[in-house]
C-alpha cells in the first residue's frame, strides 16, 4: 500500500509538472486539461494507477458537490469527488458562462440532484444513465392524461391522478426549438394551402360538363363539412379561457358569448352589405328608366318603356343574382361575393392562430402537429377555393388575390411565431385573452358562413343547387358533406 501511495504521488507530481489540471475519466481513460484548455488523454499505466488510488482514497468523502464543470458539444459535464465524470441534465443548452460547480447535492428516491447558483435542482446523470425529462416532452400521457399543445400551452385531459397532473407554469416555458425545421416547413404549409385553394379554380375550367359538375359538388360539400367542423372546434378558445393562469372567469359562458358575437357580426355585415347593394341596384334601375323616358319621343319609346318596367322586382332579382355563376356547369348557384368575403375573414383569423400554434409547440409535438395542420389547411383551402371559383368573372385579378391571401396567412402566422418564439408566453393573461377571443370570434364567423351561406343556401334555400338536384347528385353531395365533417373532426383531436 505504501508503494502504491508513493507511486501515486509521483504520478500526480508528474502531471502537475506538465501543467495539467482538472483530471477526470471518460470510461477507462484518464483526461486532463492542458495550458491551452484542451483535454489531453493520459494513457500511461502510472496515470491509470494514480486515478484508481485517488478514487480509493476519496471514495468515502461526502459527495455534496460536483466541480470543474465543462462542456462536450452541447452537453454539460462535471467531476465527482471520486474523479469520475457525470453529466448535468439541463432543460436547455446554456449560452452564457457555465457555473464552476453545482452544490447541495441530494437524492430524490433513486435519482440524484444538485443545486445551481440560482438554487434550482439539476439532475446528475452517471455514465449510461438517462432522464425521463429528455425522453418525450410530449409524453402521450401524464398519469393517464392525453396532452397536446395549443398556442404554446400544454393542455392535458383525461383521467390522470391529481398528483400526476401537471399544474401550469405561468411564466415563459424554456424549450429547445428546431428552427431550421420550422423555417423549412413554413414553405410546406404555403405550398399545401395554395394547392388547396387554387385547385377548385382549375377544376371549374374542365371541358367536360358532367365531370365538372360532380367534381364541383364533391369539393363544395366536402368543404362545407370542413368549415362546419372547424367552426365548432372552438373548444380551443375554451381551453384558453379555462386556463388556471388566467384565473376564474366571472362569466362562465364567455367563450359561447364571443362565438355568438361572431355570428352577429357576420349577420350584420351581410345584411347591411346586401341592403347597400340593393339600394345601388335600385338607383341604377331608376337612372336607366329616366334616360329612356327623356330620350324617346315616339311609340317605340312606349314599347321600350313598358319592356323596361315589366320585371318590377328588379332589385330583388339583382340581389339573388349577385353571385350567380351562369356558366354551363352551375347555372343556379347563388353565391355572393360578399358572403365569400365574410367566409374568408373567419378563415383568416383562424389560420393566423393555426400558424402561431404550430410554431410555438414543443419539438416533440411539432411533426405530429405539422401533419395535422397540412391536412387542415388543404381541406380549408378546398372549401374556400370552391366558393371563390364560382364567383362571376375570370381568375384574375380578384380570385387570385383572394386565394393568395389564404395561402399566405398561415405562413405569416408561423413567421410571427418564429419572431417571438423565445419570448412568447402562452400562459400570460393578455396572451390567453387575445388568442381565446380571436379563436372564438373566428368560430362564430365560420358558424354563420357554414350553416347559412354554405349548408342552408345549397340545400334548403330557393335556388340552391341541391334542392332539386337528381338523387344521385344529392347522394354524392351528402356523403361528401359528412366526410368533410368527420375528417376535420378527427384532425381536431391533435390540433
Amino acid at each position: 500500500m505504501v508503494r502504491r501511495l508513493i507511486l501515486a504521488s509521483l504520478t500526480l507530481g508528474a502531471v502537475h509538472a506538465q501543467s495539467y489540471s482538472g483530471c477526470h475519466r471518460h470510461g477507462e481513460v484518464e483526461y486532463c486539461y492542458g495550458k491551452d484548455g484542451n483535454e489531453t488523454p493520459v494513457t500511461t499505466h502510472i496515470a491509470a494507477t494514480a486515478t484508481s488510488v485517488r478514487a480509493t482514497t476519496t471514495a468515502s468523502a461526502d459527495s455534496s458537490a460536483v466541480t470543474e464543470c465543462h462542456k462536450h458539444g452541447d452537453d454539460v459535464f462535471c467531476i465527482e469527488s471520486d474523479g469520475s465524470e457525470v453529466q448535468v441534465s439541463l432543460e436547455s443548452t446554456p449560452t452564457g458562462e457555465l457555473p464552476a460547480q453545482y452544490t447541495g447535492c441530494h437524492s430524490h428516491g433513486s435519482e440524484r440532484f444538485c443545486l445551481d447558483p440560482d438554487g434550482n435542482d439539476v439532475q446528475i446523470l452517471k455514465e449510461g444513465e438517462t432522464t425521463d425529462s429528455h425522453q418525450t416532452e410530449s409524453a402521450e400521457s401524464h398519469g393517464g392524461q392525453n396532452c397536446h399543445f395549443h398556442a404554446g400551452v400544454e393542455h392535458c385531459v383525461g383521467s390522470g391522478e391529481s398528483e400526476n397532473s401537471k399544474k401550469p407554469t405561468c411564466g415563459i416555458q424554456t424549450r429547445d426549438y428546431n428552427m431550421p425545421l420550422r423555417i423549412g416547413t413554413l414553405f410546406v404549409v404555403l405550398f399545401t394551402s395554395a394547392l388547396g385553394v387554387f385547385l377548385p379554380m382549375g377544376l371549374v375550367k374542365l371541358p367536360f360538363s358532367s365531370i365538372n359538375t360532380i367534381a364541383t359538388t364533391v369539393i363544395k360539400q366536402f368543404g362545407t363539412g370542413v368549415i362546419l367542423s372547424t367552426a365548432f372546434l372552438y373548444t380551443h378558445a375554451n381551453l384558453m379561457f379555462s386556463n388556471e393562469c388566467l384565473g376564474e372567469l366571472e362569466y362562465e359562458a364567455t367563450t359561447s358569448a364571443i362565438v355568438m358575437a361572431g355570428i352577429l357580426l357576420s349577420f350584420l355585415t351581410e345584411y347591411i352589405g346586401h341592403r347597400i347593394l340593393l339600394a345601388r341596384a335600385h338607383r341604377n334601375c331608376i337612372a336607366q328608366d329616366s334616360a329612356t323616358e327623356t330620350g324617346s319621343q315616339n311609340q317605340k319609346h312606349v314599347d321600350v318603356h313598358v319592356q323596361t318596367h315589366a320585371p318590377q322586382p328588379a332589385p330583388a332579382m339583382a340581389l339573388a343574382h349577385l353571385g350567380h355563376s351562369h356558366g354551363p356547369h352551375d347555372p343556379t348557384q347563388a353565391n355572393t361575393k360578399l358572403s365569400v368575403l365574410v367566409m374568408e375573414a373567419g378563415v383568416i383569423f383562424h389560420s393566423v392562430l393555426i400558424g402561431l400554434t404550430l410554431v410555438v409547440a414543443g419539438d416533440s409535438f411539432y411533426k405530429t402537429l405539422l401533419v395535422v395542420i397540412v391536412f387542415h389547411q388543404f381541406f380549408e383551402g378546398l372549401a374556400l377555393g370552391a366558393r371563390i371559383a364560382l364567383l362571376p368573372g375570370g381568375i384574375l385579378p380578384t380570385k387570385t388575390i383572394m386565394g393568395a391571401v389564404f395561402a399566405l396567412i398561415t405562413p405569416i402566422g408561423m413567421a410571427i411565431g418564429m419572431g417571438v418564439i423565445n419570448s412568447f408566453n402562452g400562459n400570460g393573461k393578455s396572451t390567453l385573452i387575445a388568442l381565446g377571443t380571436l379563436d372564438a370570434l373566428s368560430a362564430g364567423i365560420l358558424v354563420w358562413v357554414g350553416v347559412v351561406d354554405m349548408w342552408a343556401r345549397d340545400w334548403v334555400m330557393e335556388g340552391g343547387e341541391m334542392l332539386n338536384a337528381p338523387i344521385g347528385r344529392v347522394s354524392i353531395g351528402g356523403f361528401s358533406l359528412i366526410a368533410g365533417t368527420a375528417l376535420m373532426s378527427l384532425l381536431g383531436k391533435w390540433a
